[in-house]
């Protein structure tokens, strides 16, 4: 937590080439090789989950209100067990697609990238499933477990390392599934102390910014990440599936505050609500202040959470002049376009890229079946194309075509 708030090094870029950024969240499978440790169970949810790299977790599916569950896990994992052979029909499971979309998605980044030629990558987190890093926190800033570094390697390293992507800086943030899913003691630390065991993973801490700049185009571009799960930070009772202080799933004892995080499920609820509290308050003054020509907020819970109905994220656009937000957890791409009537955020254009493969999409990617889709595609990425007077954002599928793009003009402040 000590480098909270911070800025990392400006990250400078030159040349007259087209500069593209990369987003993409919600990206890290299960790691079913790991060999556990601390008493835990093995990472595997079926029968063919022990495979080196990746495998998808399979979550329940619903239709696209969330109202009528079409396919409850117990369903869906037969479907990965007979690799769809024996499958109901309504879980909507795509051979090919839906038991290893992480790889899918990965490869449409590398062929991209190979054209585009992006600078780094924007991620939101949700990093490793099940839940985050198969540790305990608490291991010592300078040390890197065994079980990281496994799960990094097999999980990121291994995977997004084409020529397009390899050495590119990752901006990450930690989604719930990081701090440990429904509890809030595993490895997230891990993950921030990860940055300095990499060449490209940047977490220096749960919320940070990074200037960019690129000096022959005259532009740049300030980038604030921020930690957002205090939305699943609630009372213990409460919510046990979906709470990372939950007293159903948290060990008993649990306690992070050696690594600065909650001392106990009791005093996780006002943990997150202060350090949302405060990074609301970073946020207006680092927005305020700053000179960049674009302004772009990375986050976990997707385009709308904010806890008071969209009314802080239309004050950080109409007044604090934010030009574009990028979200994820919820496992599809969806493009908010300031005209939607979801988006009641007073023009503010976000993405929400929780497509990234490391858990089944919300809804089936059988095209034929669209019905219950939420978003323009249930897999992929996003490429935002950043130059002077506009940013172009393109919602890719995780076979490379691009489903939906717009344009981004800047919002001055008020």
């Amino acid at each position: 937590m000590d480098y909270k708030g911070m800025s990392w090094p400006r990250l400078t870029y030159r040349g007259l080439q087209q500069m593209h950024i990369f987003a993409v969240g919600d990206w890290g499978g299960m790691d079913g090789s790991l060999n556990p440790i601390e008493g835990r169970p093995a990472i595997v949810a079926y029968n063919w989950g022990k495979e080196k790299g990746p495998s998808v977790f399979p979550r329940t599916r619903w239709n696209r209100y969330h109202t009528v569950e079409l396919c409850n896990h117990k369903q869906f994992l037969e479907c990965f067990n007979t690799k769809g052979k024996s499958c109901h029909s309504s879980c909507g499971f795509v051979e090919g697609v839906d038991d290893k979309p992480q790889q899918l998605v990965a490869q449409a980044m590398e062929e991209r990238a190979l054209l585009a030629k992006p600078q780094y990558i924007l991620n939101v987190g949700d990093n490793f499933y099940w839940g985050g890093i198969e540790k305990t926190c608490g291991t010592p800033m300078h040390e890197l477990s065994y079980t990281a570094f496994h799960q990094f390697n097999q999980i990121f390293e291994g995977v997004y390392s084409g020529p397009g992507l390899k050495g590119l800086p990752w901006l990450s943030v930690l989604g719930n599934h990081d701090w440990g899913g429904r509890q809030f003691n595993n490895g997230w630390d891990q993950q921030i102390a990860y940055t300095w065991h990499s060449e490209r993973w940047i977490m220096p801490a749960p919320y940070f910014m990074v200037p960019v700049s690129y000096p022959d185009k005259g532009f740049s571009v300030d980038i604030f990440m921020l930690d957002s799960n205090v939305h699943d930070a609630k009372s213990p009772p409460l919510d046990s599936e979906h709470n990372l202080c939950g007293s159903k799933h948290n060990p008993a004892g649990a306690d992070c505050s050696a690594a600065g995080g909650p001392s106990s499920v009791e005093t996780c609820p006002g943990f997150f609500r202060d350090l949302w509290k405060e990074q609301k308050q970073w946020l207006e003054q680092k927005l305020w202040e700053s000179t960049a020509t674009w302004q772009i907020m990375v986050t976990h819970f997707p385009c709308g959470e904010d806890g008071e109905n969209q009314a802080w994220y239309r004050k950080l656009h109409t007044q604090y002049g934010l030009d574009l937000m990028v979200t994820g957890h919820r496992h599809d791409q969806e493009l908010w376009l300031p005209t939607d009537a979801r988006n009641r955020m007073g023009g503010l254009t976000c993405i929400v890229t929780g497509g990234g493969g490391g858990i089944t999409s919300e809804a089936t990617p059988d095209p034929d079946h669209k019905q219950d889709w939420y978003g323009e595609a249930e897999y992929g990425f996003y490429d935002i194309t950043v130059g002077p007077i506009s940013m172009m954002v393109e919602s890719i599928n995780y076979d490379g075509r691009v489903l939906k793009s717009t344009h981004v003009y800047q919002r001055l402040k008020r």
